[in-house]
């Protein structure tokens, strides 16, 4: 049994650790966290085999022979064996909690010149903005090689702000700012993805990330403050004009706001199953558009069902923002 249990957690361990459990990293921490995986997984495996090994010797070895309805013989216990099989799993976990704890705190150091990013969570979209570049943007966009801190808010409901490739996850929570720093080391294309149930169109909650070389990332930013319209100006939230009282952008409203996540809309190249296509709105009035946003009950399209939408979503636009998204659903109408 001893001699089976040990080549189990020898082979359950290389095939354990030959998975390749996480996609390609592209940020300095997660080595570290790929490390302390590993280190997870070869104290989980043998330990594993072991209880499963005595487990199975037992029930083969004290087996009841066919016909035999006796009460098993009664057992007092083994004091040294309990106490030994409560100490050994007691010391391992808290090894590996400090060791855990180490390698947390390592990643969660302050470092200079950190850029700051606000996240924001809402049903069924992420939006990011860089306070100090007086930037807001639908597409997280990132300086390789620069530390970043990601302070996650949410509009609504929980969240969970996560990059595969970044590792490491954080919840959103309604009324609080959590936050993750990490420093992105690999020029290349990601997606955020919400690791939290977060209603009907969870799975759709995806938003593109690009680590780019840091004077892309300069581009990128002064492309960013010319579009919003106020030389530098930070844009409204829906993602439209800036200073100087521009008018925002309906279909930049319709991006920044997640409305793709869960409707069609050809115009703006949207695939969304959970709502209705909205280029091919039974009542195209304004009217109509404008209250379908602003209590989406009051008339639900056959084939959908009520509540799937957020109740508050025309809550969270300006009315500036709301009129430009009516206007530009207007105009989509095929």
């Amino acid at each position: 049994m001893i001699g089976l249990g040990i080549v189990a957690s020898l082979v359950g361990i290389a095939i354990a650790l030959a998975i390749p459990w996480f996609p390609t990293s592209a940020a300095g921490s997660a080595h570290k966290i790929d490390t302390v995986y590993d280190v997870l997984l070869i104290c989980s495996v043998p330990i594993f085999v072991l209880v499963m090994t005595v487990a199975i010797y037992s029930v083969v070895r004290f087996r009841a022979k066919p016909g035999d309805m006796r009460d098993g013989a009664p057992i007092h216990g083994n004091t040294r064996l309990e106490v030994i099989w409560v100490t050994v799993p007691f010391l391992m976990v808290s090894a590996l909690a400090i060791y855990g704890w180490v390698v947390l705190d390592d990643l969660e150091a302050k470092q200079p010149d950190t850029l700051i990013v606000n996240v924001t969570g809402q049903q069924f979209t992420w939006s990011f903005d860089y306070p100090s570049e007086k930037v807001k943007s639908s597409e997280l966009v990132l300086p390789k090689d620069r530390p970043v801190e990601f302070r996650i808010h949410t509009k609504d409901v929980l969240h969970s702000f996560w990059v595969p490739e970044f590792r490491l996850k954080s919840d959103a929570v309604p009324g609080l700012t959590t936050k993750i720093r990490l420093t992105p080391d690999r020029i290349g294309h990601y997606q955020v993805v919400c690791a939290e149930l977060c209603g009907i169109g969870h799975s759709t909650m995806r938003q593109n990330v690009r680590v780019v070389a840091k004077s892309a990332f300069v581009s990128w930013l002064d492309h960013q403050k010319q579009a919003a319209g106020g030389g530098g100006a930070p844009a409204p939230a829906g993602g439209g004009g800036g200073g100087g009282g521009a008018k925002p952008d309906g279909a930049a409203v319709f991006a920044s706001n997640g409305c793709g996540s869960c409707h069609t809309l050809a115009a703006a190249n949207a695939t969304g199953t959970v709502g209705p296509d909205l280029g091919k709105i039974d009542n195209p009035t304004s009217a109509f558009i404008k209250q379908s946003i602003e209590d989406p009950n009051k008339v639900v399209t056959k084939g959908f069902k009520p509540n799937i939408m957020p109740q508050d979503f025309g809550d969270k636009l300006s009315p500036d923002e709301l009129d430009a998204l009516v206007e530009y659903l207007l105009k989509a109408q095929k």
